[in-house]
């Protein structure tokens, strides 16, 4: 009975949430509205519902048909749900694919919370910025996202709850840098916490050198993909620094590989940094029948009892849970 196994898991880590993140202040913009984040149950933190790579010049909403997306996507955001997941970061950023219309379709029909984010996506070599992206200055381009946070996205009233960028591994390049820059300005606007999918260790800890110099937090600072890096020096850098370190890639074959990395973390003291998720989905647009959409449930039905048995119930209260519920509260 695995999946009831994985079902009564995820309960009893709700049930073993501590007293302290009651407390928790604090709330985020989902796409069916602002939710206390002490109310937002499991968190994964980095998934996509649909994802279209065709670049930012020719992504479109005319490329696929919505009740076909909800129709393939739906059922495994159910699975979930009934898995004991409360709420889904959807991390599918501005030209490539990102609907909030669509998510809030979806968030309504499977009980789940999803947050969606505003910014812009600079890593695969650029191929996903808009063109003014490479024109405009930062505060031209944090003003865009800033008022995407403030009078809704894409023509609705759906506000963003975090900023997503992206950027290639290395130094980071003119408009990397650029893009770190703007995050650091709507950061300061509106609180949002910000997203990078960063290539490597270099890139994550000159992102968090440019935040500093631009008076952010790095507590504001999500690095994803970081099971990417394989220097364990630096992830507990990034910790040590207070930046958010993102294991997102838990799939059936990576299970060990990511208990690892949370279990070093742990040793560390740093599990209170740590984020997990599966960076799964998603419907591909412009493949037939949006291509083999990858589940959301190996958190729960692996991950999650493999965490219990390599350190304790609370690590897994304190990765699905209380550390989603500090990373997600908006700031000011």
């Amino acid at each position: 009975m695995p999946d009831r196994r994985a079902f009564l898991a995820s309960m009893a880590a709700l049930a073993a949430l501590p007293s302290t993140l009651a407390a928790q202040e604090g709330t985020v913009a989902t796409v069916t509205g602002d939710v206390a984040v002490r109310d937002l149950g499991m968190v994964l933190m980095h998934e996509h519902v649909m994802v279209d790579f065709i670049g930012a010049e020719q992504v479109s909403r005319s490329r696929y048909n919505a009740d076909e997306v909800v129709r393939v996507a739906l059922p495994h955001l159910r699975e979930v749900k009934e898995l004991g997941c409360g709420t889904l970061v959807e991390a599918t950023p501005a030209f490539l694919g990102r609907n909030v219309a669509l998510l809030q379709r979806l968030a309504r029909e499977s009980g789940l919370h999803i947050i969606s984010n505003t910014g812009y996506y600079g890593a695969a070599g650029d191929k996903h910025l808009p063109a003014h992206a490479f024109k405009e200055s930062a505060a031209q381009l944090a003003q865009r996202w800033i008022n995407e946070q403030r009078r809704g996205i894409d023509g609705t009233d759906i506000l963003p709850g975090f900023m997503k960028i992206g950027v290639d591994p290395g130094g980071l390049s003119d408009v990397d840098r650029k893009l770190v820059e703007a995050a650091a300005i709507a950061h300061k606007a509106t609180g949002l916490p910000i997203a990078s999918h960063t290539g490597d260790g270099v890139a994550a800890h000159q992102e968090l050198d440019l935040l500093d110099a631009q008076g952010v937090a790095a507590d504001a600072f999500i690095w994803v993909h970081a099971q990417n890096e394989g220097d364990d020096a630096q992830l507990k850098r990034a910790a040590e620094r207070g930046a958010w370190v993102e294991f997102d890639g838990i799939g059936p074959d990576s299970v060990d590989r990511h208990v690892q990395l949370v279990k070093m973390m742990a040793d560390a003291g740093h599990l209170g940094r740590v984020l997990v998720s599966h960076d799964a989905g998603w419907y591909h647009v412009g493949e037939d029948g949006g291509g083999t959409f990858r589940p959301f449930d190996t958190v729960f039905r692996r991950f999650v009892p493999a965490i219990r048995e390599a350190l304790n119930e609370a690590a897994v209260t304190q990765l699905l849970v209380a550390n989603p519920a500090r990373a997600l509260a908006r700031r000011g």
